[in-house]
């Protein structure tokens, strides 16, 4: 017999061999009808896999993210099914799960391919689904799997397959599909109701830019036929808050083939919008005792190599800039922290002036693959609001609790609410991809572990999400539609300080080494407006608001009173703008309301003769008439608030 330990804690007894599906229907046919998975001591298998020995069990339901990421990675398999059906000899590259559904890479040979194509796969797709195949695991030698695709001409999975250790290889089939892959699955097709193929673009095998482009088709399925209704609506609603659509209706920046791709440009209602971004921040960093400073835009290549910077990412960044001496090479800035570390050393420092507080608008520049790019959310220049503390050892927690104070109220005023710290820390099983002695990082891991939980932070633990030099707490924030963003990092870093030999003279009159806190609330400036405008659909907070109202004259005999009336609001560090142009006030209106104007100041004889205003606040709330006076005490209280 083994005990199986169940997240409540209890232990039950099952002979050997038993299945988490088994163990699902030991305690309920109901349950057992929504398990998909099972995550057996911390690792996701199948639910009909055997268990072997004692262990903890977690059964997995699509309530669950890993039965989720089962139940889509499955979804990849029935849609290569299909696609194999449908499409003889077509050859496939990988079908992961992604956060919102799957996609499958896949090689058409000479055909062509496009959206009209979907229904035709989803017709597809839901008849095999209705056969309810079963998807069996099969363990197979390395030969045998090169073997297999050789047969069938498939050279992408013979390309993974020589980079996997023989012995640890598994296929897996349904109906009439066998696939090379390491699972899990879902017991069988059938739980798959409700099918949506969504996107269709090109992707490089392996994401090199020098091999095949390859039809990556995205797709969504669900459990039940209203989610996928429910879906589309978010789907909708998603697109009319897309920040590249209202980034180009709200002219706040735009993107140019010869400036280049992945780098924006600010338009000027762009531009003030990130100002008072900046701003805000900028007077709660000075009001914390932050230091402004301003480095280059590039640097000496051996700054990155101090840093290790250059041996971590040189390879897939911008390559090195030339000058007219021999052997000397610049890099356009990845990171600022290198910088900050040699602002530092600038003059020797004392335990009394610890810490010191760099804070930088730093634009950096990193070479991301022109498949990668989207909108304001990938780019290969940014500005991130970055800030780098040094302290001493036993004020590292004192600091990084302060870190997390500044973040929360960053949240809280662009309205924020909704979000769970990510404790980003090591991979432990590939220490390679990190610098630093295993005694730092545990310094570092438990310094923020702690630090959240004496904040009340609701956090998760990610292993593999560290930074290179040092783990992190991110911050993973929940917008208006409910998906997740990563806004916000604060790293503890031992490292750096000892490759750049910073050092301090501590109260024995010893030279000792600081620790470095990086940290950025914005992240960038780039992807926080993005996720702004996503999350407040364009509607900006008042404060923050390009403009905050435009003044609408019913016909140019209006027009000097207007002009005034705009004077006078500008005047009193109010932001506005007036419509001059020779149309009706309902198409101001209506422009005006596409825009996003927070309010629309509208005067006509009635006004002009009383010395008011009529006043309609976007989405068609009319405030009726009052004096400008009282429109400006309205604005200023809401900016206030």
């Amino acid at each position: 017999m083994i005990n199986i330990t169940l997240p409540d804690g209890s232990v039950r007894q099952y002979e050997k061999g038993t299945t988490a599906m088994q163990v699902a229907l030991s305690i309920s046919e109901g349950l057992a009808r929504n398990v998909l998975a099972a995550e057996v001591n911390g690792e996701v298998w199948d639910a009909s896999r055997a268990i072997e020995s004692d262990a903890q069990v977690k059964l997995l339901t699509w309530n669950d993210d890993k039965g989720k990421s089962t139940f889509w990675h499955s979804s990849a398999h029935l849609l290569a099914e299909a696609l194999e059906s449908l499409y003889p000899g077509v050859k496939f590259g990988i079908g992961p799960s992604i956060e919102t559904g799957f996609y499958y890479d896949v090689d058409f040979g000479d055909r062509e391919f496009s959206s009209d194509d979907f229904k035709q796969i989803e017709d597809k797709m839901l008849e095999l689904a209705k056969q309810k195949e079963v998807f069996e695991r099969k363990a197979v030698s390395k030969a045998d799997a090169l073997a297999y695709f050789t047969e069938k001409g498939d050279e992408y999975k013979l390309d993974l397959i020589k980079d996997l250790e023989d012995g640890k290889i598994t296929f897996y089939s349904q109906g009439n599909f066998t696939d090379l892959c390491r699972g899990p699955h879902i017991p069988n097709t059938g739980v798959i109701k409700a099918i949506k193929l969504t996107n269709v673009a090109g992707a490089y095998w392996r994401g090199d830019e020098t091999r095949k482009q390859l039809t990556r088709i995205y797709g969504v399925t669900f459990p039940k036929a209203s989610e996928l209704t429910e879906y589309l609506r978010f789907i909708e609603e998603a697109k009319k808050r897309d920040h590249r659509k209202l980034g180009r209706e709200l002219e706040l920046f735009a993107f140019s083939e010869k400036v280049g791709m992945g780098l924006p440009l600010w338009l000027p209602k762009g531009t003030a919008l990130r100002q008072k971004l900046q701003d805000f921040l900028q007077r709660a960093q000075i009001a914390a005792g932050y230091e402004p400073v301003v480095t280059p835009h590039i640097g000496h290549k051996q700054l990155y190599i101090t840093s290790g910077h250059y041996e971590k990412y040189g390879a897939d960044s911008f390559q090195p800039i030339k000058t007219p001496v021999e052997g000397e090479e610049f890099l356009l800035k990845p990171m600022n922290c290198p910088h900050h570390c040699e602002i530092y050393k600038v003059k020797p420092r004392s335990y009394k002036d610890l810490p010191v507080r760099f804070a930088e608008f730093g634009t950096v520049y990193r070479y991301e693959q022109s498949g990668e790019l989207h909108g304001l959310t990938r780019v290969r220049g940014f500005t991130q609001d970055d800030a780098h503390l040094f302290c001493r050892p036993d004020q590292v927690k004192d600091e990084f609790k302060k870190v997390i104070d500044l973040v929360l109220y960053v949240f809280n005023a662009l309205g924020f609410h909704d979000f769970t710290a990510q404790v980003s820390l090591r991979d432990p099983e590939n220490k390679t991809k990190y610098i630093g002695s295993d005694e730092n990082w545990a310094l570092a891991e438990s310094a923020i572990i702690e630090s959240a939980e004496e904040k009340g932070l609701p956090t998760v633990i990610e292993y593999g999400e560290a930074a290179f030099y040092g783990p992190k707490l991110d911050f993973m924030v929940k917008d208006a539609l409910g998906r997740k963003w990563q806004l916000g990092t604060i790293q503890v870093d031992y490292n750096l300080p000892e490759r750049f030999e910073l050092e301090y003279t501590g109260s024995d009159n010893q030279k000792h080494r600081p620790v470095m806190i990086h940290r950025a609330p914005f992240g960038s400036i780039e992807r926080f407006v993005a996720v702004l405008i996503e999350h407040c659909g364009g509607q900006f907070p008042l404060w923050l608001a390009p403009e905050q109202f435009i003044v609408l004259p019913v016909s140019e005999k209006y027009e000097e009173y207007a002009q005034k009336l705009l004077e006078s609001l500008n005047n009193s560090d109010i932001r506005g703008l007036i419509d001059l142009r020779d149309e009706k006030v309902g198409r101001k209106i209506r422009d005006a309301e596409v825009k996003k104007m927070p309010y629309m100041v509208i005067v006509g004889e009635k006004e002009m003769e009383s010395g008011s205003i009529s006043i309609r606040k976007h989405g068609g709330v009319d405030l009726g008439s009052m004096t400008p006076e009282a429109f400006k005490e309205l604005l200023i209280k809401e900016v206030t608030v």
